[in-house]
């Protein structure tokens, strides 16, 4: 039987008679076009482009991966206050209130981006990208908010893409998929019509060659200077002891952010770090005034056919130089109390979190105490699952689990007030979430860990470590720099790549 190569029209104008929204798309063969390249042609420096592919285990790459360029809608909100641009390609400015409260907003926005989908496409397609950064918790949480918000980010940045490109690495083939939304349809022919446009100048541009990367006359290194001056994380430490001490917490995790010049573009950046550090998450999001490149190695919620999850990572050695001193890391991290305690504190909040949105008797942990390996640590991990309860959407999912335990701390709520206290500044995207609505009501979303911010020339990272009653400042210490670590070296190897002139191969 011969597989669907293209969209059945009649099928479309069926669902944008009824009023419900449709996508147009073909297939074709893409052994000779990678994620990369298509990238290189068609994404365009901060208009709210993306590109989400996955590495799963440390070594496999994922099937799927996922470009999506031209937006025509971009949905922005700070603290309870969200706009929102219908008119993003023509006039940048033209935002404009959105009613209700912020998840409100959001929440019609994720109902009026579900589409009908075709069986024939794949399963990953995302029509709603971008990023939540960890203040977004004071919309389900009465918490203080630091001042200071240095990188001056939105709390929470989306983007429905025109055009969406699915490469699929089992089949060599590549989706090319443009969204009819049913308020831009009343004229069926036209809207067709203009969606053919966009998917041909999309193939128009995969058909040609790779565009020239300009360069920067000069190029510093790229080396991380803290921001917290010397020894006030130590003291940071210590008063999250103190509190540990009083009964007020089990565990609080404590981040500080590096900065380093950076001025190169997001994907000269991107295309290091998947090599360093190929991860679960994988994403460059070249947003208005700022992009975010990550190699996230955790889950922070799915929904996929009905089902939740929830993928605690928590314990952390460095990788071993050889494999013999990697068992070794291996071993003493499986056996040290404190990392085990840490884990189990944090397991047990993963079950706890799904099952706020789970149906009654549904929540397993169908992995627990397993190591999983990336290219600078190696972490223990579980994994938690439960049937979404049906008077629940992905929304209640994903605020369920927000922010991560791995990233907060136990009990929840007082560990983020003990952040905002001892914290000198906003977190902005890290411990945030970077993820997608999908047409059919699905969503996939990571924290925001291993992540640059680059905004006007330079590379801002953050990374932080779970500190507990017997915590060693100075290991804590470490472990922020070594979970940066990866980050560093991608900047390091963008920059000497363009120095040698190899920037564009």
């Amino acid at each position: 039987m011969t597989k669907a190569r293209a969209s059945d029209i009649a099928a479309i104008r069926a669902s944008l008679d009824a009023g419900r929204s449709a996508l147009l798309w073909r297939k074709q063969i893409a052994d000779t076009e990678t994620p990369i390249s298509a990238a290189l042609k068609l994404m365009q420096p901060e208009r709210g482009d993306f590109l989400l592919e996955s590495v799963e285990g440390g070594s496999v790459r994922g099937r799927f991966s996922l470009l999506g360029i031209a937006p025509d809608l971009v949905f922005r909100a700070e603290g309870d206050k969200a706009q929102l641009n219908r008119h993003w390609q023509t006039d940048r400015a033209a935002f404009t209130d959105a009613p209700g409260d912020t998840l409100a907003a959001l929440r019609a926005l994720v109902e009026e981006c579900k589409a009908d989908t075709d069986v024939a496409l794949p399963p990953a397609l995302a029509c709603l990208v971008g990023h939540f950064g960890y203040e977004t918790i004071g919309l389900v949480e009465k918490l203080p908010r630091p001042a200071p918000n240095p990188l001056d980010m939105p709390d929470m940045l989306f983007v429905r893409p025109t055009v969406i490109l699915v490469f699929d690495r089992l089949e060599d083939a590549l989706y090319l998929v443009a969204p009819l939304w049913k308020e831009k349809s009343a004229d069926i022919d036209r809207a067709l019509d203009e969606a053919r446009d966009r998917l041909d100048a999309a193939a128009a541009r995969l058909a040609g060659p790779l565009p020239e990367q300009p360069v920067p006359d000069s190029l510093e290194d790229a080396q991380f200077t803290p921001v917290l001056p010397a020894g006030r994380y130590e003291e940071m430490v210590n008063r999250a002891k103190d509190y540990i001490f009083a009964g007020d917490i089990f565990q609080v995790v404590l981040a500080q952010r590096f900065t380093a010049p950076f001025p190169l573009p997001p994907l000269a950046l991107y295309r290091a770090l998947r090599r360093i550090n190929p991860s679960p998450f994988l994403y460059c999001l070249d947003m208005p005034g700022f992009s975010l490149i990550g190699s996230s190695p955790e889950i922070l919620v799915r929904v996929r056919d009905g089902e939740v999850t929830i993928r605690p990572i928590a314990g952390t050695r460095p990788r071993g130089k050889t494999a013999a001193e990697d068992a070794a890391n291996r071993d003493s991290l499986l056996a040290d109390p404190k990392e085990r305690a840490e884990h189990l504190m944090l397991l047990d909040l993963g079950r706890n979190d799904v099952g706020r949105v789970a149906s009654a008797g549904t929540v397993t942990v169908t992995d627990s105490y397993t190591i999983e390996y990336y290219s600078h640590v190696m972490h223990i991990v579980s994994n938690v699952v439960g049937r979404l309860d049906e008077k629940k959407d992905a929304l209640d999912a994903l605020f369920a689990g927000f922010p991560a335990g791995t990233v907060s701390g136990a009990p929840k709520v007082r560990a983020c007030e003990i952040i905002a206290e001892l914290e000198p500044e906003t977190r902005g995207a890290y411990a945030g979430g970077v993820g997608y609505f999908s047409p059919d009501g699905n969503m996939d979303s990571c924290i925001v860990l291993r992540t640059a911010v680059l905004k006007d020339g330079v590379m801002h990272a953050q990374a932080g470590a779970g500190i507990v009653a017997d915590s060693d400042p100075a290991y804590e210490q470490r472990e922020c720099e070594a979970k940066s670590g990866a980050l560093m070296a991608a900047a390091k190897e963008a920059v000497e790549l363009a120095r040698e002139g190899r920037y564009g191969q």
